[in-house]
């Protein structure tokens, strides 16, 4: 569970529902079912014509998805450096082939056994670096549409918006001469501006910018994996490889041979 999100998510919603009820007694007046509709349908089908229904539904999944935990974390790839290291002392000893009944106990993902496999097979480094670069590169751009598509659809939601505001002024216009329906069309008009800047600001745009962080972080943790398997493919040593991963990570999380492995 990601407790950040949950956090700002729910303090945006007790901040926008404190201020009402701080400010009136009339609380039904700020919920319009129309209003909704212009808004979240409109910025909808705006993407469904923009996108391919897929990616769209992809998208919209993660804005339940990144109230999960973080799969990446400091002390994760602190971690993987450790692991790099540890199998450089296996190809230090009995040499690559070594390396494949040593990455078979292990729990390792798709990526990093991918590069395994690169590595055993023979590979120079500067293939394996290669080959990895382009998987890094390919994976990210996949897996970063999603916030573009959740970033054109926040924002479309002030546009809805506004485009709910000229339904409701047209609507009040046209009934000028009967003074009972200026005050609901004037509230739909000003309902669905409001609408459309809490879906953009509270939900559709803070989604996007969590899974473009989050797919920022897997990338960097990519790039930093697959050094120490062009490393390991090179056959350093595994102090060597030490020193040039913890180029990549704040000093805080160097990994330390001497302290953080067990020979």
């Amino acid at each position: 569970m990601s407790i950040g999100t949950l956090v700002g998510f729910f303090a945006g919603i007790g901040l926008f529902v404190g201020a009402i009820f701080m400010s009136t007694d009339n609380y039904g007046v700020f919920v319009s079912l129309s209003s909704f509709i212009i808004v979240v349908g409109g910025a909808l089908a705006a993407s469904f014509v923009s996108y391919e229904l897929r990616y769209v539904m992809l998208a919209l999944k993660m804005t339940y998805k990144i109230h999960g935990a973080p799969t990446i974390g400091r002390n994760l790839i602190k971690g993987e450096v450790g692991r790099i290291i540890r199998w450089a002392y296996v190809v230090q000893k009995s040499g690559i082939p070594a390396l494949e009944s040593e990455v078979k106990k292990g729990k390792v993902d798709s990526f990093l056994a991918f590069g395994a496999d690169l590595v055993i097979s023979g590979y120079s480094g500067d293939d394996v670096r290669e080959i990895l670069s382009n998987t890094i590169e390919t994976t990210y751009g996949r897996n970063t549409v999603q916030a573009k598509i959740l970033s054109n659809i926040g924002a479309c939601c002030p546009a809805f918006g506004m485009i709910g505001t000229l339904v409701g002024l047209v609507i009040m216009l046209g009934n000028l001469n009967d003074p009972t329906t200026l005050g609901p069309s004037l509230s739909i008009a000003l309902i669905t501006t409001l609408y459309g800047v809490l879906f953009q600001r509270l939900i559709f745009v803070p989604t996007a910018d969590k899974v473009q962080q989050r797919e920022e972080i897997l990338r960097f943790r990519n790039y930093l994996v697959a050094e120490g398997l062009v490393l390991l493919a090179d056959q350093k040593g595994p102090r060597y490889i030490q020193d040039k991963m913890n180029g990549y990570l704040d000093p805080a999380i160097h990994f330390n041979i001497d302290k953080d492995i067990k020979k």
